[in-house]
């Protein structure tokens, strides 16, 4: 059975990598056997990452890069691709969020959020596409929002509708070239992204309480997951968006703020 997780000879690019799930996905995919191809806005927080994935006893590659800006997507799938000397797995975990009422957000928050949690991630694909003519496994990071709606975050939600709807045709379209692709929905995960506003005690309550399972996520809960969409274990599955939410989603979903 544990063949059935091995990614031995593989290669991955993690966008996002450089803390929270994007950093716990890549050092499990190196576990189980992958090089990996890292990026992420920081550089200081990729190095840490990259140590990671080293002491795995796997190839990795630090790529400093800021997806906002035209053209980067593209060029960061052949820059990883290069280097790792083949392209079999792409994880798309950079996002970003702005948190105020619909009514007064600009246009250019709009703008930055669907930028870099929409757009850059399709020309990431399309790019890793290009590359995977042996097949391959491309996992997006989305969110519980991908499936009910959330006040006060309006770009971030349509967002993440957009890559579950983004997920689905993808899989269709490219699943003639071997291509399988899926996403993740996260629940409430401990990142450094969530600490701010779990650190509110109302808020960390009003989340636990949703929670059959009685706990907050961990970046090692999502981590686990992306190493079996990306292993032979999911062969046959391609359009999912896999729920890791503790059973949120199971009990009605919904959120008030």
């Amino acid at each position: 059975m544990s063949d059935l997780f091995s990614l031995a000879g593989k290669a991955a690019l993690v966008t996002g990598a450089g803390r929270g799930m994007g950093q716990a996905i890549a050092q499990a995919l190196a576990r189980h056997g992958a090089d990996v191809a890292l990026a992420s806005r920081t550089e200081s927080e990729l190095a840490e990452s990259l140590a990671l994935v080293e002491a795995e006893g796997q190839r990795a590659f630090a790529f400093p890069v800021d997806l906002l800006e035209s053209g980067a997507a593209s060029q960061l799938v052949d820059a990883a691709a290069k280097a790792l000397g083949r392209l079999d797995i792409l994880v798309t975990s950079s996002g970003t969020i702005v948190r105020k009422p619909a009514l007064e957000m600009s246009e250019d928050e709009w703008d930055r959020v669907i930028d870099l949690n929409l757009k850059a991630r399709f020309f990431l694909a399309q790019g890793a596409a290009r590359h995977m003519t042996d097949g391959g496994s491309m996992i997006h990071i989305a969110s519980l929002s991908s499936f009910f709606g959330v006040p006060n975050q309006m770009p971030y939600v349509a967002g993440n509708g957009g890559i579950a709807a983004m997920t689905r045709a993808q899989a269709v379209e490219w699943a003639d070239r071997g291509i399988r692709v899926n996403a993740i929905a996260p629940g409430t995960i401990l990142t450094q992204q969530t600490e701010g506003l779990l650190s509110n005690a109302d808020v960390y309550a009003s989340r636990l309480a949703r929670i059959p399972m009685n706990r907050l996520g961990d970046p090692q809960d999502v981590s686990g997951a992306a190493v079996f969409l990306a292993s032979s274990a999911a062969a046959y599955i391609t359009g999912h968006i896999l729920v890791v939410d503790g059973g949120w989603l199971a009990a009605g979903g919904g959120l008030k703020g």
